[in-house]
């Protein structure tokens, strides 16, 4: 009977389309991410360290924290559901949608929803289901599962997402991917507004406030949870952090480690629904699309007990997916490589995966995974909080981990290691115990390798060994070390003995760096807008309607969505009326721009901040292609703690970070500017309110 992982990893070595593809996004993610820890406001090691210590805080007291959570959202308005295992989380979002007769469902990237396999149990009711995250919707189009935890199509070539979209859309061959971006823009116009309603995950949940935050690029992650009537939150039990200061760090550190962005496009900050009714009274449904009612399930699904297990520091991931970049296992074979001893996908890849999937789904499933693993290290320093990954992968290794269910502890670990594999260590113990052995056996390799064709400087094993078809193995030395140490030795001189005895001379004395003037918070939040391409443009309050009259004009824009007048400056609406602009309240997809205030910005990310609220619809600033800000100079902070410290932020059902255009890399890293959400960002600074 052949083995399923070995298969599928002789597979992914011999496809040459794989082998680029991986190599094209794990050296962009790494370098990337290596750039963008550049502009951290303090050295990358203290930030990890302190990031590990709020999520070891977390799985230390994580039934402490949950109910904290969960009782803050429920008062914001929050539906709470708790879900022991996969079955019963798929079950109370099969009740939801029942209730509510739903019939389309919009969903927004979710790990978690993988892992319960929450797709095919809403089809198999009869619902349909999008993914609309591009990578998703691709992959879910070809009937696979996410190869990657930031980039589900990472195995894919942009002619593989050609001839798909070309078999399943009916859409002419192109290799073009702006077209491509283009076309599932328009096909998913019609989900966002028609669905009935919207599932995402969750990247952290703050226990302190019960707020929700996702983490997306796109757009479609905020038009998912803003759009449909109904919107459920999955969330994994361990995905909190007690603090919104704790939540800036994390903010710090996700984006930078998951696509080298300083953050992404957008953050969104979930406080509770939106209420049906506006202060006087009146429906607003009728002018206003927006999730009244939101529901967060609570999945453990196996976490409790791996938080009680010796591999509990599995939890503390954030998954960023730096891991997988960083393995040079993983850069080799892919996600789909990673796969159970029958054969069923591990939901969760590469070293996190290779831990993850063990402790919750069984080691003697998926204890094989933490073998394809060089332990060389590189996954524990990429990783954002300090995961000692090696560790935990060598504790897999030996059996180590949860008891399974209602199975009493303590629980005798028993390595997973093949049988060759454990009499080929115990002989190796064997011969290494002994100094004399070792020698011995070190000269007889020695032999070997004095054998072996002088050209190769490498020797190939029998297949069975697993060092014959996808590993090479050195050839052994001609001679020992300490023969070599000796022979090397007696050929050194006195001279060269006491001249690398030196001290080193004193370096040159290094230039004084030219110290530069100090950025304004207007100026540096007006150069970090424009390096993630939108544009600011700044002036006197007076100015600024006559200069967003003037945009619309050279855009032949004459109908746009707009926040009601008391929440912009006085005057302005009725002057793009007086020029003949058409201005409405209530969203449109054939609107092409949209225009909002602000309640302030972040100069260090040349970030927005967007609040919810009546007469401020947050359609606004993400429908339409253009999205035109008014920003007063005086509410431009300095950094994100203090953004997410807003009273605004605290007291708003829904608040968004926006940084730039919705942006995209899921086909072939191609950087595409402008997928759900707006293509341009526009932003007037007003330097004397």
């Amino acid at each position: 009977m052949s083995n399923p992982f070995k298969t599928r990893i002789s597979s992914a070595l011999e496809d040459p389309n794989l082998q680029i593809a991986l190599d094209n996004n794990s050296q962009r993610r790494r370098d990337g991410r290596l750039h963008a820890y550049t502009s951290l406001p303090e050295d990358i090691q203290v930030m990890r360290q302190r990031a590990h210590a709020v999520r070891a805080e977390v799985i230390a007291q994580l039934d402490h924290y949950l109910e904290a959570f969960a009782r803050n959202a429920s008062a914001n308005g929050m539906i709470i559901h708790h879900a022991a295992d996969a079955a019963e989380a798929t079950q109370i979002v099969l009740d939801i949608a029942r209730q509510k007769d739903a019939r389309l469902v919009a969903k927004s990237k979710s790990m978690v929803s993988e892992e319960i396999h929450l797709n095919p149990a809403l089809e198999s009711a009869g619902l349909e289901v999008v993914e609309t995250d591009l990578g998703e919707y691709i992959v879910q189009l070809r009937g696979e599962t996410p190869a990657h935890i930031i980039t589900p199509a990472v195995h894919l070539r942009k002619e593989d997402v050609g001839r798909t979209f070309q078999e399943k859309l009916g859409l002419p061959y192109t290799e073009d991917v702006t077209v491509m971006n283009a076309a599932a823009r328009q096909r998913m116009r019609r989900v966002f507004l028609d669905a009935d309603i919207g599932i995402s995950g969750v990247n952290f949940g703050v226990a302190d406030t019960g707020t929700v935050t996702l983490v997306s690029n796109e757009g479609n992650g905020r038009m998912v949870l803003s759009l449909p009537p109904v919107h459920i939150a999955l969330m994994g039990i361990e995905r909190l952090v007690p603090t919104l200061d704790d939540l800036a760090l994390m903010l710090y550190l996700l984006p930078r480690s998951a696509t080298g962005q300083k953050l992404s496009v957008y953050v969104s900050l979930v406080n509770g629904p939106t209420p049906l009714y506006d202060s006087s009274g009146t429906i607003k449904r009728s002018i206003e699309r927006r999730s009244t009612e939101r529901h967060i399930v609570l999945i453990d699904n196996g976490r409790r007990r791996v938080s009680q297990s010796s591999l509990a520091e599995a939890l503390y991931c954030i998954r960023c997916g730096s891991c997988l970049n960083a393995c040079p296992v993983f850069r080799e074979i892919g996600g789909h490589a990673y796969v159970s001893i029958h054969g069923k996908s591990s939901i969760y890849p590469g070293p996190i995966g290779s831990v993850i999937s063990p402790a919750l789904f069984g080691g003697s499933e998926f204890g094989h995974l933490a073998r394809a693993s060089s332990l060389c290290g590189d996954c524990k320093d990429a990783c954002p909080v300090d995961i000692d990954l090696p560790k935990l992968l060598l504790r897999v290794r030996a059996g180590l981990g949860p008891a399974p269910e209602k199975q009493p502890q303590p629980v005798v670990s028993k390595s997973n290691a093949p049988a060759l594999l454990v009499w080929g260590l115990r002989m190796y113990t064997w011969i290494a115990v002994s100094p004399w052995r070792f020698g011995a056996a070190q000269r007889l390799a020695g032999i070997f390798g004095r054998l072996a064709a002088p050209s190769a400087p490498w020797i190939r094993l029998p297949a069975f060994t697993g060092w014959g078809y996808s590993k090479d193995i050195a050839r052994p030395a001609s001679q020992t070390f300490r023969a070599r140490w000796k022979t090397r030795q007696g050929a050194i001189s006195e001279a060269a003995v006491e001249r690398d005895l030196q001290p080193p001379g004193t370096p040159a004395a290094e230039p004084e760096p030219v110290s530069q003037p100090a950025l304004s918070l207007v100026e540096r939040f007006s150069s970090e807008l424009e390096e993630l391409g939108g544009t600011c443009v700044t002036c006197p309050s007076s100015e600024v309607a006559g200069l967003i009259l003037d945009f619309l004009h050279q855009r032949d824009i004459t109908r746009i969505q707009a926040w009601e007048g008391a929440h912009l400056p006085e005057g302005l609406l009725e002057h793009l009326d007086g020029g003949g602009i058409q201005v409405q309240l209530h969203p449109d997809p054939e609107i092409t721009a949209g225009l909002t205030g602000a309640v302030g910005a972040i100069a260090e990310t040349g970030t927005l901040v967007l609040t919810d609220a009546p007469g401020r619809p947050i359609t606004a600033s993400l429908l339409p292609e253009n999205h035109i800000a008014i920003l007063p100079a005086s509410k431009i902070y300095e950094a994100m703690p203090e953004a997410l410290q807003l009273p605004d932020i605290r007291q708003s059902t829904l608040g968004a970070l926006i940084s730039g255009p919705s942006r995209t890399a899921d086909i072939e890293m191609t950087l595409t500017i402008g997928v759900h959400g707006p293509r341009e960002v526009h932003v007037y600074c007003m330097t004397d309110r």
